[in-house]
């Protein structure tokens, strides 16, 4: 492709050249309205002359007749630089003047008109251009005054002149204005295409330059970067969910394997078929629980798993889960103490608050139990370990949950991280789980336009979940 079809094929080329036509044309109407109204000026102008003088010669007429209305234009059209004048009988024969002749018809035609005229004094010249007016005496006779316009023909041939040099200029200044504007504005675009195709080769690390100048090439390129950048922190997590998936996923579905082999070589009786198929039931619905996890958290996050919101009470609701939990925790040797106002309304979606809060607090019974050092400390210790959820109005509206223990807790390091899927700390993996219960709950959090944060219990781990007010009512 030539360079000049390269440039004609932009954008910036033709919305230039459409500017330049626009530009064009209104010079063009301007241009041309100031010439009409400069044309009609100078006719008028020549007009109101030759009414003054026909008054005058009207009044010369009236005083003397028509032997001293030809004396007078005798002497005014020897005068030099005169208006031009023209007395003829009723047979249109001169008398007196300095036109010798004017256009056919010419002595007919009512008003000031432009016609062409011979002059008297050199019949050699060619035929000048005058606005004239004719006035009918009583006996028949007709006497002729106008003015030459050749002076109105200048003025208006050196509007022209003007009007085509502007033109010019406009055009030979706009083009080159164009050609460096698209020159430009090809180099921005050319260095993001480069960029564009580096990243594609496999430079994900690329990114489309900013040249500092805060105009939209470099806003569209500081919004498309942080694009890339998102999309970036997307493979990434995608890359470490698939390496979590295979390293915590292999282990349900090997020990489902195991046990169907089993069943295969060692039951003998209904009874061991039976517990075998249902030991894989066990082990599928875990697996069916991971994945309908992972749909959840993907919808939530991508914004389409928004339930309706509605008006509820936020006390009962966490009254209701701590009820629900009551009997795990106990078994599991730890107190739960909730803490809540009698109501405390909220907007939001209940069931998505209520399945974040589940998680938070199951994820306190399995992580939020003091891990004794030895048999000796843990006879020692007396007392029961306490998990506290707690319910208040937020700080600038919603409700701000609470859920602490007093168990290992999480190296402030690591709480980033904790949040991403089938994340699990090493102390972690030797209990029952798969390292989704915070990602989901961080996903109700953000859909709500929430927060989760985590802190430290001292000792143990603090989760502050905040859900503002849905907008509406």
């Amino acid at each position: 492709m030539t360079a000049l079809a390269k440039l004609w094929r932009t954008t910036a080329f033709r919305v230039t050249l459409v500017n330049l036509f626009v530009i064009s044309l209104f010079a063009f109407l301007a241009f041309g309205n100031v010439a009409w109204n400069a044309r009609r000026a100078v006719d008028n102008e020549i007009a109101s002359t030759i009414d003054a003088e026909i008054a005058g010669l009207a009044e010369q007429y009236n005083q003397g007749g028509l032997p001293r209305l030809i004396d007078v234009v005798q002497r005014r059209a020897s005068q030099p630089g005169a208006s031009l004048y023209l007395i003829t009988n009723f047979a249109g024969q001169k008398l007196a003047g300095n036109i010798t002749a004017l256009a056919a018809g010419a002595l007919q035609r009512p008003g000031v008109v432009e016609t062409f005229y011979q002059a008297a004094d050199d019949a050699d010249r060619p035929r000048g251009r005058a606005l004239v007016r004719v006035i009918v005496l009583p006996n028949g006779f007709r006497v002729v005054v106008g003015r030459d316009v050749v002076d109105r023909d200048r003025l208006i041939s050196a509007t022209r002149n003007a009007f085509a040099w502007s033109l010019f200029i406009v055009a030979i200044v706009g083009g080159g204005a164009g050609l460096l504007i698209t020159r430009r504005v090809l180099r921005r675009v050319d260095s993001m295409n480069h960029a564009a195709h580096r990243i594609m080769e496999g430079n994900v690390g690329e990114r489309l330059p900013v040249v500092g100048s805060g105009d939209e090439f470099d806003r569209l390129a500081i919004n498309l970067n942080s694009m890339l950048d998102r999309i970036g922190d997307l493979m990434t997590g995608l890359q470490h969910v698939s390496d979590n998936i295979a390293h915590d996923l292999k282990t349900p579905l090997t020990r489902l394997r195991n046990r169907a082999e089993e069943a295969l070589r060692t039951a003998a009786t209904p009874d061991d078929y039976r517990r075998a198929i249902e030991s894989c039931i066990e082990e599928s619905d875990n697996l069916i629980r991971i994945f309908n996890a992972l749909l959840t958290i993907a919808r939530l996050e991508s914004g389409q798993g928004q339930a309706a919101a509605t008006d509820f009470d936020a006390a009962d609701v966490i009254r209701d889960v701590v009820e629900l939990y009551e009997p795990i925790a106990e078994e599991a040797g730890v107190e739960l103490l909730v803490e809540a106002p009698p109501s405390l309304p909220l907007r939001a979606s209940r069931e998505l608050v209520r399945q974040a809060l589940a998680n938070l607090i199951d994820n306190a019974i399995k992580y939020g139990k003091p891990e004794p050092a030895s048999d000796a400390e843990a006879a020692a210790t007396a007392d029961t370990p306490r998990i506290s959820v707690s319910a208040a109005p937020g700080g600038k509206g919603g409700v701000e949950f609470v859920v602490a223990d007093h168990g290992s807790g999480i190296p402030e390091a690591d709480r980033e991280c904790v949040v991403l899927r089938f994340e699990r700390l090493e102390a972690a993996r030797t209990k029952s789980g798969f390292g989704l219960g915070l990602i989901l709950a961080a996903a109700v959090a953000k859909l709500h336009h929430g927060e989760l944060r985590l802190e430290d219990n001292r000792p143990g781990l603090k989760v502050r979940f905040i859900v503002p007010d849905a907008p509406g009512g």
